[in-house]
């Protein structure tokens, strides 16, 4: 809770209460006129029916108090008299705060101290990590909160590595990971055995960077029924935000019953992230791939189905039993299949090898438009290639018997096709006035049907300019929804 003012946290208590949490933090160093006697503090712990944890954080800690430490210290062991189910200090603070504890506070209360650290450059090696877990346990802590900055999804190990070695001893241990390539930690909070992780009320009212909301956590990414025995799987790719994979996977494995969570992974370097600890155990089953990973994924593996060996390509890893992944490339079937479907809605028609002697203009020649690309040379099709590299465009070409073209032939309305094929992110969200190929092109081009890998927005300007001059659409998201299907048998059998 990060209300400014008392009236407005009793509100997002309710809120927070309503939407299922176990525990409400009050982040009272955003609310500038909390009083001194303790008022304020006694009506919102009141209006509260969970457990509660009382946060007053300095501006040196990441927080908003500004302030003098008297003050606050008073007003965090204020809290302790009134029944806070928690209380939360820093570190750097706890000798201080400790020191100015009323006679005989501590032993006659209930309360928990939270000692925390937190490091908004980086994270701190495993043995800097420990020596501050052990600092906290020294200095009083009944719980140890410890967060630091993600930059590289692979220092996410040493965090998971920290719980794991503080597990069975007597103080909990929280360990979050900030910024989005952290955010694995507080999904996956219960499952690596964290004490609680925290859930903003609502996107844009987070209190920490990479901090998930409140739904998210309890009913996308079940935080709730998460053990230690919950499978793992999740797509890797950079950027990933706008990924809608987890709103599709996990919905679908709550409805099959399988425990297992699948998570957004935020990854620069796709062979490192394969090898840190932290995803190198028996929890994690697999993972899809999306842009700019997919050929670099095909190294990865010691197995690749051979039609993705083709491609050059995979968007999925399976791991096996001995450790080592098997690769497929469901995009292409998924691709093609949304394009034949599209083309027999144009010609009347229910199925039928519609492909077979059609010309398909695909383009890019990244991952997605070596799969398409192959794929349409399966089922009979001739194949050009439009790609901003000529080089690029022409390398596939020639992998799959094909015809090479730069991006300005194709947006002059020289190439001439069936179908056009755009594989690339040209269009996606946010940059939804952009195209890969201009309206005039697609009319001058004959096209018959018009197929956009974007699915985010559902109508990119590509689509609706096809739309425009009467072609037949075939979208992202029948790929998307197909590939995805596909990948979750793989993964679950």
């Amino acid at each position: 809770v990060i209300a400014p003012t008392v009236a407005e946290a009793l509100t997002e208590i309710d809120e927070a209460v309503a939407g299922g949490a176990d525990i409400v933090e009050l982040r009272v160093d955003f609310i500038p006129t909390l009083d001194a006697d303790g008022k304020d503090l006694t009506a919102m712990l009141e209006r509260c029916p969970v457990p509660c944890i009382v946060t007053y954080r300095p501006t040196w800690e990441g927080g908003q108090y500004a302030g003098e430490e008297e003050p606050r210290l008073a007003a965090l062991w204020k809290a302790v008299e009134l029944g806070a189910a928690y209380v939360d200090c820093e570190l750097l603070a706890a000798e201080r705060f400790f020191a100015a504890a009323p006679p005989g506070i501590k032993d006659a209360s209930a309360t928990k101290i939270i000692l925390s650290s937190h490091d908004y450059d980086a994270v701190p090696s495993y043995d800097e990590l420990a020596e501050i877990r052990a600092r906290c346990v020294a200095a009083g802590a009944d719980v140890v909160k410890i967060a630091a900055m993600v930059k590289d999804i692979v220092d996410v190990t040493r965090l998971q590595t920290l719980l794991e070695d503080a597990a069975g001893s007597r103080q909990d241990t929280i360990v979050l990971g900030m910024g989005e390539a952290g955010q694995v930690s507080r999904l996956l909070a219960a499952k690596f055995g964290s004490f609680l992780t925290f859930g903003a009320l609502r996107a844009g009212a987070e209190s920490a960077p990479g901090q998930p909301t409140l739904r998210q956590l309890r009913d996308l990414y079940r935080v709730p029924t998460q053990t230690r025995a919950t499978k793992v799987m999740g797509v890797i790719g950079n950027p990933i935000a706008q990924s809608k994979s987890p709103a599709l996977h996990n919905p679908s494995l709550a409805a099959a019953g399988v425990d297992a969570c699948y998570v957004p992974l935020l990854v620069n370097d796709i062979e490192a992230f394969l090898k840190s600890a932290t995803f190198g155990g028996d929890d994690y089953v697999g993972f899809s791939v999306t842009i700019p990973h997919k050929e670099a994924a095909l190294r990865c593996c010691d197995e690749v189905d051979p039609v993705a060996a083709e491609i050059g390509a995979v968007n999925t890893l399976v791991k096996r039993p001995d450790g080592t992944f098997k690769g497929y490339n469901t995009d292409y079937v998924a691709a093609i299949d949304a394009i034949e479907a599209a083309m027999n809605a144009k010609r009347g028609t229910a199925s039928g090898e519609v492909l077979r002697g059609k010309t398909v203009v695909v383009v890019g020649a990244g991952g997605a438009g070596r799969g398409l690309a192959f794929g349409a040379k399966f089922k009979g099709a001739d194949v050009i290639v439009a790609n901003r590299s000529l080089d690029r465009a022409q390398a596939l070409a020639t992998a799959c018997g094909g015809v090479a073209v730069t991006l300005e032939a194709l947006a002059s309305g020289a190439v001439k096709g069936d179908v056009l094929a755009n594989t690339t992110s040209v269009g996606m969200t946010p940059k939804v006035d952009e195209t890969p190929t201009p309206k005039s092109a697609i009319a001058a081009g004959g096209f018959d049907v018009v197929f956009d890998a974007v699915y985010n927005p559902l109508e990119t300007k590509l689509l609706r300019d096809a739309k425009e001059v009467g072609c037949e659409l075939a979208s992202g998201l029948d790929m998307f929804v197909g590939q995805a299907a596909l990948q979750f048998e793989l993964f679950t059998g």
